[in-house]
Formats: structure tokens, C-alpha cells, sequence
């Protein structure tokens, strides 16, 4: 055969070879059709050919959460919490102990339970000044649980305080460490933000809201552990609304709406409270001198420019002097080391760190500003 031959006979060949490929091409098409129609029997096409998305279940923490309420910064208060913690972490093995304090704060207190020096904590105290928490009985309620709890995990759940200053530090730990796209940078930074939103408007409002997203974000994180945590009274009540407006419920109620019959709480503040006074004094209002019950001395370390402070109840003194002029300015009751009762009269000396003592009066009629039940001054000469 010549090339034009064997070309004819070629394309020939071909001819029938095609009609056999596409028949063999539809019988394989119609058998996938058909074993996709009877994998998806009861299925329109519609939604076969849907994609299929896979929503993550995320398993509610099923821990037990121990709340306790303190007034901040009083050293009758900080001995029984450690004594609460030691009994959490030594018998039942806790180890995570939740605290009114920033994302940051407590990531950076982790970090000083590692090391073997209290510079950490030397820095954090000093970013606490003009606070309660500058107080050497709060350095010293840390340091026992280093000591003595080491493996302790803090976690702060409070907006940013201090952002400018151990928000900045901590930032400035993590870039140095190549931990700038980390989650610690990330929550870090929300918590500044947190910070800088509050101290805009002060408001208590969106603090109590944003303190318990905090405090479920944390906890959701540990499965079934359980938790300690420490924060002031005023947001820790199981059935209490926000000390600020009393137009929502303070982050302890939002907590057991949210976990139910898996949290506890406790108010502590009252053991800052003594009953029965040291002793009796005399002083002297308005021409007439009355007991005065003295109650101690409270540290004002944190405060600016004063030392301390010091309490009395002027007994039977209500009725004479509770037309005198009053004063726009109010204390409230937990500021006192004592129970408050209304119809009472109080004296407070407050000594500043140049030596000079300023002497306030106030009384107790029943008064509640923006929530809390209050002692209001009064003008006495």
C-alpha cells in the first residue's frame, strides 16, 4: 500500500473507533449519574449540589466557679481569700484563680510566678499607685501565693487599667519575644481598647458587660476546671444589679444567668467590719460633747497625698444635728470600718503625708447615690 492508502485506511479505522469511544463515554456518564441519584435517594438536585457546611460545636465549660466579694485592699479580707485559695489548690487541686484585674496584668503576673526575682511584681505595684491595690498587703497576699501556691494561673478579666503604662510594658514583652501575632498580643490589645473605651465616658455600664464577656471568655477556655475568683462585692452578687446605674445585673447575676446552678459566691467585705469599737473617746459638736466610738485606722497609702484615715461614731447625736447644712459630697458605706446604720452621725479624720489632719462629718439618713447606700457630709461650724 502506498501513504495515501494506508491514510484511507487509517482514517477508516479512526471512523469506527469514535462512535465505540462516545458510546463507551455516555455509558460512563449515565452510571455516575445514576450512582450519584441513588447515594442521594430522597434529595433534590437542588440541594445536592448545595456544599455541605461543617458549624463547630463548642462545648459550654462544665467547671464549678467560686466566687468571693472583698473591699479592696484590706488586710483582714486578703488573709481569708489566701486561706480560700490555699484550700482550693492544695485539696482540690485548683489551680486557676480568676482576678479584678486586666488581660494583661494578669498575663504579666504569670510571667513574675516564673521567675525567680519580684521584679515583675515590683513594676506592676508601682503602676497600681494612687489605687487600693498599692498597698503593701497586696504585694504581700501575691508574694505568700508564689510562695506557697506556685503553680497558680491568674487570669484578669477586668477592662484595661493601666494601659499606658503595664498595658504598654506587656506589648513591648511580647514583640521583644516574636509573640506579636499571638493570641496573648491579641487579647492584650482588646484589652487596652477595652481600657481607652472606659475611661472615655466611665462607664460602669459597659465595664460590668464587658468584665463578664471577659470572664466567660477565660473560663470557656479551661473545660472542666474550676475557678476561684476575686472581685470587688459590688459585682459578685448572684441576684445584685451594677453598683453604678442598678440598670443591669452586675456581672456575678449575668455569670449564673449564663452557668446556673455551677456558681457560688460569697461576700467577704463584711469582715473588714468591726463590730465593737477599740474605745471610747469624747468629742465635742456644736457646743455639746458626745462618746465617740473609735473604730481604727484605715491606710490611705494609695491615695494621693494622704496617709491615712481614722473613724468615729458620735453616739446619740442624730436627732441634734440632722437640720445642720448639707454637703454635695458622699461616702459610702463601704468606705467605713464598721457597720452603718441610719440616724447616725460619724467624725473622720483623714491625716495627710505632710502631718495635717482634715476632719469631715457625715450621716447616715437613708441616702443612695447611683446605687449604693451612702453617708453624706454635713457642715458643722
Amino acid at each position: 500500500m502506498n501513504d495515501h492508502n494506508l491514510t484511507f485506511v487509517a482514517k477508516a479505522k479512526m471512523m469506527l473507533v469514535y462512535p465505540l469511544l462516545l458510546a463507551l463515554i455516555v455509558i460512563l456518564v449515565v452510571s455516575s449519574l445514576t450512582a450519584c441519584d441513588n447515594s442521594t435517594a430522597g434529595k433534590t438536585a437542588s440541594k445536592s449540589a448545595q456544599p455541605t457546611i461543617v458549624t463547630p460545636v463548642v462545648a459550654q465549660a462544665s467547671g464549678s466557679i467560686y466566687l468571693y466579694g472583698e473591699a479592696h485592699g484590706v488586710a483582714k479580707i486578703l488573709d481569708k481569700e489566701y486561706k480560700l485559695w490555699s484550700q482550693y489548690y492544695h485539696n482540690e487541686g485548683m489551680r486557676h484563680l480568676f482576678v479584678e484585674l486586666p488581660y494583661f496584668t494578669a498575663e504579666y503576673l504569670n510571667l513574675w510566678m516564673q521567675s525567680d526575682n519580684d521584679d515583675i511584681l515590683e513594676e506592676i505595684y508601682d503602676d497600681w499607685e494612687r489605687t487600693r491595690s498599692h498597698n503593701p498587703d497586696v504585694k504581700e497576699f501575691y508574694k505568700k501565693i508564689k510562695s506557697e501556691c506556685p503553680e497558680t494561673i491568674f487570669h484578669g478579666t477586668d477592662i484595661g487599667h493601666q494601659y499606658e503604662t503595664t498595658g504598654s510594658g506587656y506589648l513591648s514583652y511580647l514583640v521583644a519575644n516574636d509573640l506579636g501575632e499571638s493570641e496573648k498580643y491579641t487579647l492584650t490589645m482588646e484589652a487596652i481598647r477595652q481600657g481607652r473605651v472606659f475611661y472615655s465616658k466611665e462607664d460602669g455600664v459597659y465595664r460590668e458587660d464587658t468584665m463578664t464577656e471577659n470572664f466567660i471568655r477565660e473560663f470557656e477556655k479551661l473545660g472542666n476546671e474550676s475557678v476561684m475568683g476575686i472581685y470587688g462585692s459590688a459585682h459578685t452578687g448572684l441576684d445584685e444589679m451594677d453598683y453604678k446605674t442598678q440598670s443591669i445585673p452586675c456581672m456575678g447575676n449575668q455569670l449564673q444567668e449564663h452557668y446556673g446552678d455551677n456558681i457560688y459566691s460569697e461576700n467577704l467585705s463584711w469582715i473588714a467590719k468591726d463590730i465593737e469599737p477599740s474605745r471610747v473617746d469624747y468629742i465635742s459638736l456644736q457646743g455639746k460633747e458626745y462618746a465617740a466610738s473609735y473604730f481604727g485606722k484605715q491606710d490611705l497609702n494609695g491615695f494621693k497625698d494622704y496617709a491615712y484615715r481614722e473613724f468615729w461614731r458620735l453616739e446619740d447625736a442624730y436627732e441634734d444635728i440632722k437640720d445642720l447644712p448639707l454637703v454635695d459630697n458622699y461616702l459610702p458605706y463601704d468606705n467605713y470600718l464598721m457597720p452603718i446604720e441610719v440616724g447616725q452621725v460619724f467624725v473622720v479624720n483623714s491625716t495627710k503625708t505632710d502631718g495635717s489632719v482634715q476632719r469631715d462629718y457625715y450621716l447616715s439618713s437613708g441616702q443612695v447615690v447611683e446605687g449604693v447606700n451612702s453617708t453624706q457630709q454635713f457642715t458643722a461650724e
